[in-house]
């Protein structure tokens, strides 16, 4: 169904037609029948103020990890007080042209998230990298006023979203990774050389956010995590943040995607290495120039660890820990999500496979269904973090 200029009667039919879709409990409790022994996660993040949420998706992975499917909905319902849909709100999902837009599978999740009383965040508004442009967008002829056209599409494309999900989407991903791996500096795209420069493509977007949402929660997303290997693009993200506060750009929050990875097994610690001290310092920074911090897309890389199942889900569990010991520790933390709670089908399945071709365990639960340690070590750091 394709939806020009996004009509609000077709979220209302939307609405009205989730009987149709699995409805299960909005518990707090912990999961009944997963395997899960303590309280639920997002009950064990509200202790600090926080709350805990997952990706979920329309029908992806083969119906797996999203609302079509009865047992995922079960541990998000269980686990989880707010949800992020996983690709519905990209523009290659919701912008099939200029001037349409298609919003069914994406209105199912809100729906869905409303029906079951789940706090829903927008991710994204705009993805700047070509490589996660529409095709159409890429190879747009922007005419005789490239600044003006650009600047339409952009600011149409925006305001039809957060105007569409007004009132139940309040935080969103506003620029999700604008980073040049190469050069260190924004990348270019489409919009960014019809308008001038990618600082005016992502400035606009944020403007143009704050002026729908005066009181809403403005992210700009990125990957940087602990590891050493990530200083230097936590650099870059520092520069671009300092960017935005000396150019009055209306960022509220920085969103740590957290796909934390286990590339190799540091002798010192027993687990992957990661860099304590830059990462606290590169936290600061940001805190320190008044952003808040939100853990929005987590799990964990597992591919240096060995195939044993038990030891390798004591040893993600156990990283895990000490990264959610040390983000717990500030108090600009708001919430945390994971980027899908159920290994079979979480996406490091396929951007992170394994040499031994053995499933990726780095999320909560098992592809059966079934509470890790990895659950109970988060709960466990959510439950220090309230009393310590």
């Amino acid at each position: 169904m394709s939806l020009r200029n996004a009509l609000p009667m077709s979220r209302r039919s939307a609405l009205a037609g989730i009987a149709s879709l699995p409805l299960l409990g909005c518990g707090s409790g912990a999961l009944s029948g997963g395997n899960a022994t303590s309280e639920a996660l997002n009950a064990a993040a509200q202790r600090s103020g926080r709350r805990f949420g997952s990706a979920i998706n329309w029908n992806g992975r083969g119906g797996g990890g999203s609302i079509q499917n009865p047992q995922y909905t079960d541990i998000i319902n269980a686990e989880c007080g707010i949800v992020v849909p996983e690709n519905e709100l990209k523009w290659q999902w919701t912008r099939p042209a200029v001037d349409v837009y298609d919003f069914e599978r994406m209105d199912a999740i809100a729906a869905w998230a409303e029906a079951n009383g789940k706090a829903l965040r927008g991710h994204t508004l705009l993805w700047h990298r070509p490589q996660w442009f529409p095709e159409w967008l890429n190879n747009y002829d922007y005419g005789a006023n490239p600044v003006q056209e650009a600047e339409r599409i952009l600011t149409d494309h925006i305001r039809t979203l957060t105007d569409r999900y007004r009132g139940q989407i309040t935080s969103y991903d506003v620029v999700n990774e604008a980073i040049d791996h190469d050069s260190h500096g924004t990348l270019e795209t489409s919009l960014s050389r019809a308008m001038g420069s990618p600082e005016a493509v992502l400035d606009l977007a944020f403007h143009t956010a704050r002026e729908q949402l005066p009181d809403g929660e403005l992210v700009y997303n990125d990957y940087m995590s602990w590891e050493p290997d990530h200083r230097a693009h936590c650099n870059d993200v520092l520069r671009l943040l300092e960017g935005f506060r000396k150019r009055g750009v209306p960022v509220d929050t920085l969103g740590i995607q957290s796909h934390i990875e286990i590339y190799s097994i540091d002798p010192a610690s027993g687990v992957g290495p990661y860099a304590e001290a830059e990462w606290r310092a590169f936290l600061n920074e940001a805190v320190d120039m008044g952003y808040k911090l939100m853990i929005t897309e987590f799990d964990v890389k597992d591919k240096a660890l060995p195939s044993d199942i038990a030891l390798r889900d004591a040893k993600v569990a156990e990283y895990a820990r000490r990264y959610f010991d040390v983000m717990l520790e500030y108090g600009e933390l708001t919430d945390i999500l994971a980027w899908g709670m159920v290994d079979g089908f979480n996406w490091l399945q396929g951007f992170a496979p394994r040499d031994d071709e053995m499933e990726v365990r780095g999320t909560p639960f098992s592809t059966e269904y079934q509470a890790k340690p990895l659950r109970e070590e988060i709960v466990a750091s959510l439950h220090e973090a309230a009393t310590g």
